[in-house]
């Protein structure tokens, strides 16, 4: 099995399974001299693990409780990366393999299980294995030292992923308290729901991509649809623009409507994006007898920013060797 790595320059391969005894990535490219901030991993790493209550002491979303705590191999010397590649590894504590042990020899629907056996012939059915989304906790570790980077040279710079939807809740309008309640329901139920996320860099360093292949919006497009349960990506305007007159898209040189890339580059402006995200496919008596997050969206907003801070650490770099 390839596919193990992404990036160009600032690169990095992951490794481990759900259920196996830890998950890691190994970060070749980054630069040397960039300061090692634990708390920003720390606090990255907080947000996409399972087992979170809300405000009100209840989880809503896996209740698997791992402490996601990263164990640094190299790389790293008094508080900044030498240049060298960068080895992290988190222990998994939580595991309870046992759940899945009637779906050795069975499919869930809409998973990647009879994908995986179809394709290698071969699988481990403990929670999905490495198709499972924990492997993205090695994404935001990735993500974190490529903010990190970002952050030094362009410190204005900043990666928001907003929650716009889960299932018919609009949080601007019914708010956090009615999400909640949707998705405590949801667990008793089996039930689970998709999401609407926004995504938007502010202040974006200019001229990031290529404007022919290798664009700025195609690395990002591959980026967010590379995430678990990811359906949909609309840059700017998105699929409103195809019902609207030239003459009203194209009314000022500034606009949202091209989500902040032009001829496949960054132009300083925000850059916007829509994604959407498909219910989590274990439902009924799976859900129930199982640690599934009712809705993925939630813990997939860090996933989110850690991609683009990837891909935009990637652009930075490869812009810098273009130079020379």
């Amino acid at each position: 099995m390839g596919s193990n790595k992404f990036g160009k320059i600032f690169q990095w391969a992951t490794f481990g399974e759900s259920h196996g005894p830890a998950m890691g990535v190994v970060i070749d490219g980054c630069p040397a001299g960039v300061f090692y901030n634990k708390e920003l991993l720390l606090k990255n790493l907080e947000r996409r693990r399972p087992g979170q209550k809300n405000s009100e002491g209840q989880i809503v979303v896996s209740e698997r409780d791992e402490r996601d705590q990263p164990n640094i191999l190299s790389g790293i010397f008094e508080n900044k990366t030498l240049g060298t590649p960068i080895a992290v590894v988190v222990e998994n504590q939580n595991q309870k393999s046992q759940d899945y042990d009637e779906l050795k020899d069975k499919a869930r629907i809409g998973h990647a299980d009879d994908m995986w056996q179809g394709k290698f012939g071969y699988r481990d059915h403990r929670g999905g294995g490495r198709s499972s989304a924990r492997e993205t906790l090695n994404w935001v570790i990735a993500g974190s030292f490529a903010e990190m980077f970002c952050v030094m040279d362009y410190p204005g710079t900043k990666v928001e992923a907003r929650l716009l939807q889960v299932g018919p809740i609009c949080l601007e309008k019914d708010g956090v308290a009615a999400l909640d309640e949707l998705l405590l329901q949801a667990k008793e139920q089996g039930e689970s729901y998709g999401g609407v996320v926004e995504l938007r860099v502010r202040r974006p360093p200019k001229y990031l991509g290529e404007p022919i292949f290798n664009k700025i919006k195609a690395e990002l497009a591959h980026a967010y649809m590379t995430i678990n349960a990811c359906n949909g990506v609309e840059l700017g305007g998105g699929f409103d623009m195809a019902l609207q007159k030239g003459s009203d898209v194209h009314s000022q040189e500034f606009s949202d409507n091209y989500g902040g890339i032009r001829g496949g580059m960054t132009t300083g402006e925000d850059i916007i994006f829509k994604l959407s995200f498909k219910p989590t496919s274990s439902i009924n008596d799976v859900a129930k007898k199982g640690r599934h997050d009712p809705c993925i969206v939630l813990r997939a907003l860090p996933v989110i920013e850690a991609m683009t801070w990837a891909v935009l650490a990637d652009q930075i770099l490869l812009s810098r060797l273009n130079q020379y």
